[in-house]
C-alpha cells in the first residue's frame, strides 16, 4: 500500500511539472490579424514594413521591385515565412525569391520550404515559404546561428522577361513560430537582442532622431535563461527521490528480527 501510494504521488508530480513544458512546446499565439497589418512594403532594409507575427501583411507593387518586410523573433522561436504573389493576367514564365535576414543582415538559410518558385505563364499566383532554423539565446561569434532581434523579409523577381518588367502584382506575406522549448536551449544569453536603433534612445534624449523604429514582441523579449529543461531536471529530481524510497521500502523488509536467547 505505501509503494503504491509511493508511485500515485509520482505519477501527479509528473503530470502537474509537465504540463507548462507541454504548453510550451504548443505554437505560440499569433496576432490577430487587424487593421495595424502594413499594407506597404519597404525598398529596403532600412524602410522595411514593420509587422507582428501573426500578420498578414499585403503590398501593391510592380515586378521588378525589391520589397522588405520586418518582424521580431525571440529566443527558442523556430519562424515560418511564407509570401504569395498574385499576377496579372497575362505574363511569361517568372521567378521569384524570399530571402530572411537577422538583425546584422545575415541572410539565414532556410531548413526547408520553397524558397525559389518559378510561375509559368499565365499562372495566377506563385507561393514560397521559408522555414528558418530555432533562434538561440546565444551564439559563438563566427557562427551564423540566429539569434532574437528584428528578421527581415525580402522578396523579389529574380528571372524576368524584360517585356514584364513593371507589370503590376499584389503581394501577401506572413511570419509565424513554433516554440521549440529546451530541446534548443544553450547557456549564456544576448546583452540585447539584435534590434536595430534599440541603441538610439540616448540619441533621442539628446534631440536626434532615430532612422529605424524599435520591433519587440508583445510579450518583450526573453531573458535567455529560463527553458523547460528546468522543468524537467526538477522532473527526474523528484522521481529519484521517489524511486529511492520506493527501493528502500522493498528491501527493508517488514518483519522482527530474531531474539537471540541468552548464553546461545
Amino acid at each position: 500500500m505505501r509503494i503504491t501510494r509511493v508511485l500515485g504521488a509520482a505519477l501527479l508530480t509528473l503530470g502537474l511539472a509537465a504540463g507548462p513544458a507541454a504548453a510550451d512546446s504548443s505554437p505560440s499565439p499569433s496576432a490577430s490579424e487587424d487593421s495595424a497589418a502594413p499594407t506597404r512594403a519597404g525598398t529596403s532594409f532600412r524602410t522595411a514594413a514593420q509587422m507582428e507575427q501573426g500578420q498578414r501583411a499585403t503590398a501593391h507593387a510592380s515586378a521588378g521591385d525589391y520589397l522588405y518586410w520586418s518582424f521580431p523573433a525571440d529566443t527558442g522561436q523556430r519562424p515560418t515565412v511564407r509570401a504569395t504573389v498574385k499576377l496579372p493576367e497575362q505574363h511569361a514564365a517568372q521567378t521569384w525569391q524570399l530571402d530572411v535576414y537577422d538583425g546584422l543582415r545575415r541572410r539565414q538559410a532556410c531548413q526547408y520550404g520553397a524558397q525559389t518558385r518559378t510561375a509559368a505563364a499565365g499562372a495566377a499566383s506563385v507561393e514560397l515559404a521559408c522555414v528558418l532554423r530555432t533562434v538561440r539565446a546565444w551564439s559563438e561569434p563566427w557562427a551564423n546561428d540566429p539569434l532574437p532581434g528584428t528578421y527581415y523579409v525580402r522578396l523579389t523577381v529574380v528571372r524576368l522577361p524584360a517585356s514584364d518588367l513593371g507589370l503590376p502584382v499584389d503581394t501577401e506575406v506572413r511570419a509565424d513560430s513554433k516554440d521549440i522549448g529546451g530541446a534548443a536551449a544553450v547557456d549564456g544569453s544576448l546583452a540585447q537582442p539584435l534590434v536595430p536603433g534599440a541603441g538610439a534612445k540616448s540619441g533621442q534624449q539628446q534631440g536626434t532622431s532615430a532612422a529605424l523604429a524599435e520591433s519587440d514582441p508583445e510579450d518583450g523579449w526573453a531573458s535567455g535563461w529560463w527553458s523547460d529543461r528546468w522543468v524537467w531536471t526538477g522532473i527526474g529530481g523528484v522521481l529519484a527521490a521517489l524511486a529511492g524510497i520506493a527501493g528502500y521500502a522493498l528491501t527493508r523488509g517488514t518483519g522482527r528480527p530474531t531474539r537471540v536467547p541468552p548464553g546461545a
